[in-house]
């Protein structure tokens, strides 16, 4: 079984909350941990709603010229 990485999930998110700073979108929940280590730890299954994020292209800037 291979591992979900939350970085590269849509829905994941940093929260302003200093004790809980992950946080999952489509769960609607915050965490101190990685939110698809919270979903195996407690249901004993991967991650169900992970979805790949869309690469945003490149900024070409002044300065980039």
């Amino acid at each position: 079984m291979e591992a979900i990485d939350c970085h590269k999930c849509k829905h994941y998110h940093i929260t302003w909350d200093r004790q809980f700073p992950y946080g999952c979108k489509a769960m609607k929940f915050k965490s101190s941990s990685l939110p698809s280590l919270e979903a195996l730890t407690s249901s004993g299954f991967p991650c169900q709603f992970f979805e790949r994020k869309e690469k945003r292209e490149a900024h070409v800037g002044p300065r980039n010229k």
